[in-house]
């Protein structure tokens, strides 16, 4: 049975000449080394691809159409009116300044400005004082210049404060003694504030060239 299968094989199979088979093999080999050849020439390379950036450009119609809801419309409260106040103009008092003497100094005041003057002996906060020995008055239009103080002009002034200066410092030293002394010093002194200036309008002056 077995060989009678094989037999029935054989003669189903085509039989083909043998130099044909021999031509189909010889072809089939050279192909086969040239794909080998392409294929081991090839080197694969990954390109990045550039990253795209869209922008969106609006024209000019659609810019300038924009949507926006109405807004509740809300009560402005209603401003009340301030009562009228009058002031009346207070009348602005004559520039003037003059030089005073106080004990061996010489100051130039103003009214309704403060100096420090030394220790004025007996004055107490808030006590009223008059300096008499005015050596000077000046306005804006003319000068009256004491002989050496100016008759009947008076500076009157209103102690504000008893106080004590800064510190100095007094240092002494002696070279190749050893001696050396640090002592700190604050002089007494007073505050005034001046208030008015008077009794210079009847004496001599000099009047300014305009």
């Amino acid at each position: 049975m077995a060989a009678a299968a094989l037999s029935l094989c054989s003669s189903l199979t085509p039989k083909l000449p043998h130099t044909q088979s021999t031509a189909a093999l010889s072809l089939s080999r050279p192909n086969l080394s040239f794909l080998s050849h392409s294929l081991s020439s090839l080197t694969l390379t990954a390109r990045k691809q550039p990253s795209l950036s869209f922008t969106v450009k609006l024209t000019d119609t659609e810019a300038a159409v924009s949507v926006s809801e109405p807004e509740p419309e809300t009560e402005s409260p209603v401003p009340e009116s301030e009562p009228i106040v009058e002031t009346a103009e207070v009348p602005k008092r004559e520039e003037v300044f003059a030089v005073v003497m106080v004990g061996s100094r010489q100051y130039i005041v103003f009214p309704g400005r403060f100096i420090y003057t030394q220790r004025l002996k007996g004055a107490n906060v808030n006590d009223k004082i008059t300096l008499n020995k005015v050596l000077l008055v000046g306005t804006k239009t003319s000068t009256y210049i004491g002989k050496p103080i100016v008759p009947n002009a008076t500076v009157q002034a209103v102690v504000e404060e008893q106080a004590l200066d800064k510190k100095v410092i007094v240092f002494k030293y002696k070279k190749k003694k050893n001696y050396r002394r640090n002592i700190g010093h604050r002089q007494p002194i007073t505050r005034i504030r001046i208030t008015s200036i008077t009794g210079y309008q009847d004496s001599p002056f000099v009047t300014l060239d305009s």
